[in-house]
């Protein structure tokens, strides 16, 4: 029996994490949260609650490279280290989508048969204003993006989850839905397939203060 997972958080990559509170204001209207550092992979973020009927528990993150962090001995997740993200990066950007499970392992093994590689499990933490986070993850060893972000990550988590100490903020995640080679995935993973064949690897769509917002990620590896 392949292992249930579903949404957890959608990834936005930002050059700086101040630019990244910038830009979520402007788009949606309201601020994130502080989140805290990453250590096992040199970045750091904020987090604003995403929460809807449809997906429960699910939140934004906000992810930039901490520049008073230590270099990390691998390749960062979510292809913060890509040459062309380097280079383009100035806008945040959706990226990625992260999906819950509770057997990692068994989640893991089935997009491999699916031929999609996640990685390997990695354990890691964070320290945020409310107390220690504690997770494991998969992330390959390069730090790709399976199908340009179309393809989750998997986490599993510890005994408390972001979004118990995180306040509602007015955005709820609508709808997300995949494009590409990952279309076909889309029903397994509790989300939609993209109707068009030239959509976004990843589109979703927020109700916000500020009326819906729609986010789609890039074609490349940016």
């Amino acid at each position: 029996m392949t292992p249930m997972i579903e949404l957890d958080h959608l990834v936005v990559a930002c050059r700086t994490l101040a630019a990244g509170r910038a830009w979520c204001e402007t788009t949606f209207g309201v601020a994130p949260e502080t989140g805290g550092r990453h250590p096992l992979m040199g970045t750091h973020n904020a987090v604003l609650a995403i929460s809807s009927a449809r997906f429960a528990k699910s939140y934004l993150e906000l992810i930039a490279i901490d520049p008073d962090a230590a270099a990390p001995t691998c390749h960062r997740w979510f292809d913060l280290d890509a040459p062309t993200w380097q280079a383009t990066g100035d806008e945040p950007r959706l990226v990625h989508w992260v999906a819950r499970t509770d057997d990692i392992v068994g989640a893991g093994a089935a997009l491999l048969r699916a031929g999609f590689d996640p990685g390997p499990v990695v354990v890691a933490e964070r320290m945020t204003p409310r107390g220690l986070l504690r997770w494991r993850i998969t992330v390959r060893d390069d730090g790709a993006r399976p199908a340009a972000g179309a393809v989750p990550l998997l986490i599993e988590w510890g005994e408390v989850h972001p979004t118990d100490a995180l306040p509602a903020r007015g955005v709820g995640l609508e709808s997300l839905a995949l494009g590409g080679v990952a279309g076909e995935l889309a029903v397994g993973l509790g989300v939609a397939a993209a109707s068009d064949a030239a959509a976004p690897p990843l589109a979703a769509v927020f109700t916000t203060p500020r009326g819906r917002v729609t986010l789609a990620a890039p074609t490349a590896a940016a």
